[in-house]
């Protein structure tokens, strides 16, 4: 089991908004915007946390749905 560390912080994914984003956030930081679990695989990778496995670390807490919950997906990425 890992624990947050100065090198991997905690993360944490919130629930849906309304039109489906979720923030990804350490601390009171905000470090962007997902519609899709590629953007949190990329935030991660611009934060320099791009080592985390992102469906299955233990360094993140998804709030009000896990990696595959992301209401509208179907509408923005069918297209």
């Amino acid at each position: 089991m890992t624990h947050p560390s100065a090198e991997f912080p905690h993360i944490v994914v919130h629930p849906p908004a309304l039109d489906g984003s979720r923030r990804v956030t350490t601390g009171d930081e905000t470090l962007g915007i997902a519609s899709h679990l590629d953007d949190v695989v990329e935030i991660l990778r611009l934060a320099d946390l791009d080592r985390i496995e992102v469906e299955e670390s233990d360094l993140i807490e998804w709030q009000g749905g896990g990696p595959e919950d992301w209401p509208g997906l179907s509408e923005h990425h069918d297209r």
